[in-house]
């Protein structure tokens, strides 16, 4: 039997493979579901300021405007997805949740009155940030590295949490990525405090 290490961890990558695959899949089928609707579902993602449209917080990353827009998300969602997923399915949901509610009610908080966010780039934003500082927070070199690796691919896309872009979320960016920094730092202190504590 083979003792490379490659040999042991493949099993992780493929494990975080089929998981980022099937959350984008998720959200394809969505799309084609809210296309056969003729984009009816659109209207459930967040109005800021709504009481309905806080229930757009659980719905609007999986609703996107139309397939070009989806198309946009779906390889960044696959990269960083899978990278965070490296770090096991239990610390993808931990970050994952995090960054879909700091992200959603921030964006209800301070979305603009009249508008309705959709759309998975919350998510993107707050991967991409916590994979940039996680390193930092949990003085790892390997991390480190990883996220330099990201910003250098990625970083550009952080000009995305300005406002500036008419019909882009710049909301959702800002506290998706918030959300990121927020639980790299939450794990990453809950990681250093001994058992008993």
């Amino acid at each position: 039997m083979s003792t490379s290490p490659y040999a042991r961890r493949s099993p992780e990558w493929r494990l975080a493979g089929v998981w980022s695959a099937g959350f984008v899949g998720v959200l394809w089928l969505s799309e084609m579901i809210d296309t056969l609707l003729n984009h009816r579902l659109d209207s459930e993602g967040i109005r800021p300021g709504s009481t309905d449209g806080l229930s757009g917080i659980l719905f609007a990353p999986l609703l996107h405007g139309g397939f070009g827009h989806l198309i946009a998300n779906t390889g960044p969602l696959l990269v960083l997805g899978f990278l965070v997923l490296l770090s096991g399915l239990r610390q993808w949901v931990a970050v994952t949740a995090a960054v879909w509610l700091i992200g959603g009610i921030g964006t209800w908080l301070f979305g603009g009155a009249g508008t309705v966010h959709i759309g998975a780039s919350g998510l993107v934003f707050g991967w991409l940030a916590y994979l940039i500082v996680r390193g930092f927070f949990n003085r790892q070199p390997a991390q480190i590295l990883v996220g330099v690796a990201v910003f250098l691919v990625y970083g550009g896309a952080l000009w995305g949490v300005l406002p500036g872009q008419p019909g882009i979320s710049w909301q959702g960016h800002l506290f998706g990525a918030v959300g990121g920094v927020v639980v790299a730092w939450r794990l990453a202190a809950r990681e250093r405090t001994p058992p008993g504590r």
